[in-house]
Order: structure tokens, then C-alpha cells, then sequence
């Protein structure tokens, strides 16, 4: 029996800017970890690969040394073989550049790589310009970026493992062209979001698994905004002594420029007695404060529009640690209120809203109906989905 071959590239450094919120990781790197962030990609690649442990015998993992695939594969027990070896700690889009260059003339049958937009965008640079035939391999993404705006990626790192599990197995496995898409980092950390697409790869298109393109641009039915926010408002007079922290997004910056404070669109920002608390907190600022806030705390998130995820992408300050905490506190998952207008629900096509914290017992405590506001006292059930 043939060996299936599947090609597995890792961007080590995908996704370290999150949980210090800078916003990104692109030129971040030793900034970010002099902030204390840590490289959490392999962790999220090992997700993945955990899934097809009981095939080892059937496939062999094209991959690249150390912390850009071999690693993790060997630390699942897969049989490998190297690619390309990078020679510094320090890796660059070059090293995936000549990685993808190395699985091709391997004849992978898949390509699964972990990292953000930035490293879909390197991938794609090859594919788009290859005369070796890569368009017929397909391209699949571990999520492990801060921004993941293209389609080519799987909705949780245990999804894409099921895509390829499905191939391993010689399940039929639709293919469609997704699209590579990517935005200015520069002005992503002042708070404008511009996204451009960069090309496409042909990805397992099985809908269970794979993400929609992010939806851009900001919420347009602004009498359901002022609802919502007056709804929360309200809660915030009531709720005296407690501490709510807001994460990113238009839906609530619209909340916080109808609050009269300063907001940070695509950050964490805290609010109490209705001040401004704590602008852009990184996620170990975020825990301090909720370890000497002496009264309960309660988040504030909405969802990404097209994707559905709650947790996990753009919001990695919101880590498991600080939403167990949250959780712990009286009254469990009402402490955490997710708002978004009907329309934007309406347009996830009955998909379930995703929670992928990286923790699977979290997701899984998260799992089932939750209420999400969507105007004033207006509330409707609606399903999160632990990864798959």
C-alpha cells in the first residue's frame, strides 16, 4: 500500500504578538517576547497531527527541522522526512518559500501548515508561481496567526486534522480555490482594518471544517447598535462593582464610543464605573487586574463576522486562564456577554459559533447554547461548538 504523503510546515513564531497585543507577529518577534509572549504555534500544529496518530503506519510527514515540523511530528511518533533544514533559531518566510519549493518536487499529496495570513501569503507566493503543477495539491491551514482572515484555513487546528484524516482514508473530499488574504499590520495596530487578497490556493473544501473569508467593514443597521449598547449600559449601572472588559471589534467600539471613552478596535480595553480602566492590556495585565479586582468581572465580545469565532482569533489576550477565572465566578457563562446583531448571525448560515481557546476542556465547558444580546432585552439562543 502506498504511503500517503503529507507535506507539514510550521511558522514557529505564528501568532507570538496575540497575547501581548501587538496586534500581529510580522517584525514583532523579539518585541514579543521580551513582553513575555510565548511561541504557542507548535502547540496548535500538535492539535492537528494528535488526530491522525492512528494512521502513522499509513503515512510518512514531509517537513522541515526542529521547530518548523520535525519536532512536533517526532514527538507523536510519525515516521519523517526533512525537506529542507533551517540553520538558525531565527526563521524567516524564505525558510517556507523553500520549504513549499522542496514538498513539491516530493509530489505531497497535501500541504498542512501552520501560521497566520502572513504565512498563507508565503505559501501562496510559490503556488501562484510555480510551474510543477502545486495548484493540484492542496493547501490546508493550522490557525495560529493573530489575524486570520483567509479561507484557507481550517475553523480549529482539530478540524484541519479531521480534513486530512478524511484523505488518509480515501474519503471523497471536494476541492475549491480559497483565498489568500492578508492585511496592513502597520495600520492594523492603530486600529484600521485593510485587507487585501494576495491570490488563492485550491484547499479540501469540506464546509464542517474550513473557514469562511473573513467579512470586512463595520456593522451598518446603527439603531440595533445603539440597542445593544444601551442594553449593556444599563447592566453596567446596575452591575456598580463590576469590571468589564471588552474585547475587539466594530461592535464593541460601538458600544465604547457610545460610553464617551477611548477605544481600542482591535484590542482588550477595560471599563468600570463606567472609566476607562485599562486601554490595549496585554493578557498577563489583564490577569493581574483580575486577580486584585476585588469585585466580579464580566466580558463583553462579539463574534467574527463570516467565521463565527468568539474566542481564538484577534482576542488571544483573552486566554484560558483569564476566561476560566471569569467563568469561576458566580453565575458561570453568564458572565461572559456576546453581542451581535441578528443579521450578522443570520449571515453564519446556521453554523455554530466557534470557541477555539486552545484549551479543549474550556471549549468543551463553552459548548452548547448560548445567549447572545441582540438588542435592547432582546436575546436569542444560539449553538458554540467546541472543536472538532
Amino acid at each position: 500500500m502506498s504511503q500517503f504523503k503529507l507535506g507539514f510546515i510550521i511558522n514557529p513564531i505564528a501568532g507570538i504578538g496575540g497575547s501581548v497585543a501587538l496586534k500581529g507577529s510580522d517584525g514583532m518577534t523579539m518585541h514579543a517576547l521580551a513582553l513575555g509572549a510565548k511561541p504557542k504555534a507548535n502547540e496548535r500544529a500538535h492539535q492537528a497531527l494528535e488526530i491522525l496518530e492512528p494512521y502513522k503506519d499509513k503515512l510518512t510527514v514531509y517537513t522541515v527541522n526542529d521547530q518548523m515540523g520535525q519536532y512536533c511530528a517526532k514527538s507523536l511518533g510519525f515516521n519523517t522526512e526533512l525537506v529542507h533544514e533551517v540553520k538558525t533559531k531565527q526563521t524567516t518566510a524564505n525558510d517556507t518559500e523553500h520549504a513549499v519549493k522542496a514538498l513539491l518536487d516530493k509530489k505531497v499529496d497535501i500541504i498542512l501548515f501552520a501560521g497566520g495570513d502572513g504565512t498563507a501569503r508565503n505559501i501562496a507566493n510559490i503556488v501562484s508561481n510555480n510551474d510543477k503543477g502545486l495548484n493540484q495539491v492542496p493547501v490546508l491551514g493550522i490557525p495560529a496567526g493573530c489575524k486570520i482572515h483567509s479561507g484557507v484555513y481550517a475553523i480549529t487546528p482539530k478540524a484541519a486534522g479531521r480534513v486530512v484524516e478524511m484523505m488518509v482514508n480515501k474519503e471523497l473530499v471536494s476541492l475549491a480555490e480559497g483565498d489568500v488574504m492578508d492585511i496592513d499590520e502597520s495600520l492594523f495596530r492603530q486600529g484600521v482594518v485593510k485587507a487585501k487578497r494576495y491570490g488563492e490556493m485550491q484547499i479540501p473544501s469540506e464546509l464542517r471544517y474550513v473557514q469562511a473569508v473573513k467579512s470586512g467593514g463595520k456593522e451598518s443597521d446603527e439603531l440595533v447598535l445603539q440597542d445593544i449598547s444601551a442594553n449593556i449600559i444599563e447592566e453596567m449601572a446596575d452591575e456598580e462593582e463590576t469590571l468589564f472588559i471588552i474585547g475587539s471589534g466594530s461592535t464593541t467600539a460601538f458600544l465604547m464610543a457610545e460610553l464617551g471613552l477611548e477605544n481600542t478596535l482591535l484590542g482588550v480595553d477595560l471599563v468600570y464605573q463606567h472609566e476607562l480602566k485599562g486601554s490595549d492590556v496585554t493578557e498577563a495585565q489583564l490577569w493581574q487586574t483580575i486577580e486584585q479586582h476585588d469585585g466580579p468581572c464580566k466580558l463583553v465580545i462579539t463574534l467574527i463576522g463570516g467565521q463565527g469565532h468568539i474566542f481564538g482569533r484577534g482576542n488571544q489576550q483573552l486566554s484560558p486562564r483569564v476566561i476560566k477565572a471569569v467563568l469561576a465566578q458566580r453565575n458561570g457563562r453568564d458572565n461572559i456577554a456576546i453581542i451581535a446583531t441578528k443579521a450578522k448571525l443570520s449571515a453564519l448560515n446556521n453554523r455554530a459559533l466557534v470557541s477555539d481557546t486552545g484549551d479543549s476542556e474550556l471549549d468543551q465547558t463553552l459548548s452548547g447554547y448560548m445567549s447572545i444580546m441582540t438588542g435592547y432585552k432582546d436575546q436569542v439562543l444560539y449553538p458554540v461548538a467546541s472543536p472538532e
